[in-house]
């Protein structure tokens, strides 16, 4: 097991960061604050920033097959169009809840989590949106509906219930589930897993929230390699750059009293494995 140095990619001081994303259309980085209301850019090549508010908190933000992205939302998954333009694709508000985490399967639908703010037992779901906006929940029995992806031939999907300190896997085939199993727990002193990231080795890399770490399992569940981190809310990563090589990791600073100076920004590991090309969303 390895020790991994890092960088900080964009000093911020972001309440709630969260899912980074690579739009590699664009060549940039996608991440949010959530409970600041925010989606940002960031392009490693040029250095350029961009931060457009939202009205409500935002859980999740993809790019769509067509431009423009898809969003995650409060009351529901909203479209902006490449023009600026913003539309529903489904609203459903529910008082007290919010959207969480979400990721794009294999086959360009949208696999959306959400939560409730005091994170209740079963007051989260999953869902599955297509284009179209059809949805249908996947799981109903969620408190903090976090980290999901493939493995790169799409036969497996890895899922993180935040408080149950596990990451899940099942079988995956046409946008079902099956064989809910355990590949790894959080032990708690390490604090809880977050957001994840799937490699082309198939290797997950799961945030650790209040671990102060991104840690990467293998296929069979072994810890193999630590990235720590100087601040102890680590939120989520994902592959970027122009050869899916590098790592981005959010962080948030939400509820420290004395946040770290670095709390809230984006870090990154160069060259430090190989990611896999994350589809857009199609619709």
């Amino acid at each position: 097991m390895t020790t991994t140095p890092y960088e900080v990619a964009v000093r911020a001081e972001a309440e709630l960061g969260e899912g980074p994303t690579w739009d590699a259309a664009a060549g940039r980085l996608l991440w949010i604050d959530i409970l600041g209301s925010r989606v940002h850019t960031y392009d490693p090549a040029t250095g350029r920033r961009t931060v457009r508010r939202t009205e409500q908190h935002v859980g999740a933000v993809k790019p769509r097959a067509g431009g423009g992205l898809v969003l995650n939302l409060r009351d529901g998954i909203g479209l902006l169009d490449p023009d600026g333009g913003f539309r529903w694709l489904h609203r459903e508000p529910v008082p007290g809840r919010r959207a969480n985490d979400a990721a794009v399967a294999p086959d360009g639908s949208l696999w959306a989590g959400t939560m409730r703010y005091d994170e209740a037992p079963g007051g989260g779901t999953l869902s599955r949106f297509t284009g179209d906006g059809s949805v249908e929940v996947v799981l109903d029995d969620v408190a903090v509906s976090n980290g999901t992806g493939w493995s790169p031939d799409g036969r497996l999907m890895y899922y993180i219930d935040s408080p149950t300190r596990r990451v899940d896997v099942f079988d995956h085939a046409d946008g079902r589930l099956s064989g809910r199993r355990t590949l790894a727990v959080i032990e708690d002193s390490a604090g809880f897993p977050d957001g994840l990231t799937v490699d082309a080795d198939g290797c997950v890399w799961v945030a650790l929230w209040q671990g102060a770490a991104v840690r990467r399992y293998t296929p069979e569940g072994q810890l193999d390699r630590v990235i720590e981190l100087p601040v102890p809310l680590v939120t989520a990563c994902a592959f970027g750059g122009a050869g899916l090589s590098d790592l981005y990791i959010t962080t948030a600073r939400t509820g420290l009293t004395e946040p770290p100076a670095l709390a809230g920004s984006v870090f990154v590991v160069p060259g430090v494995g190989k990611g896999v090309a994350q589809p857009a969303f199609q619709g």
